[in-house]
């Protein structure tokens, strides 16, 4: 192999803080990841991350925004969802019970993720949820 050549292949988009992104969010994946058994699993977990990033921070304000990252390598996808921030607290798993309207996302994604990683900056929060490959069953992550 090359020394500048990888195996890993990363997208990014950035999207208006509105809910008609979400389903722009979802297809742009969807694209991505066309020939990927990981395919569903990856669309339904960047909506859920795209929603909550407009519901409950500053992207969903006037002229707020979020940025997807999809990372993809023979091991694993990484989705990434970055928010405006604009919050007092950073996005937590919390497990609702099953007749909850709302708080079940994340909870949603970590359990079909085989890891949820929750990164807090002083520009916003970027939640980045792991799908390991059959060749990534059992490897450590980097990171």
């Amino acid at each position: 192999m090359h020394e500048y050549t990888s195996t890993i292949r990363v997208w990014g988009l950035t999207c208006p803080g509105f809910p008609e992104e979400v389903s722009r969010a979802r297809r742009w994946t969807r694209d991505i990841l066309r020939d990927s058994p990981l395919a569903d699993d990856a669309e339904l977990i960047v909506s859920e991350l795209s929603a909550n990033a407009i519901l409950h921070t500053a992207s969903g304000r006037q002229s707020g925004s979020f940025s997807l990252a999809v990372e993809v390598s023979p091991q694993m996808v990484a989705l990434s969802v970055t928010d405006n921030g604009g919050t007092g607290t950073a996005p937590k798993v919390e497990h609702k019970d099953a007749d909850a309207e709302h708080g079940r996302g994340l909870g949603m994604v970590s359990a079909i993720a085989h890891r949820v990683v929750v990164r807090d900056s002083d520009k916003g929060h970027t939640v980045t949820a792991e799908l390991f490959t059959d060749a990534g069953r059992g490897a450590q992550p980097c990171g």
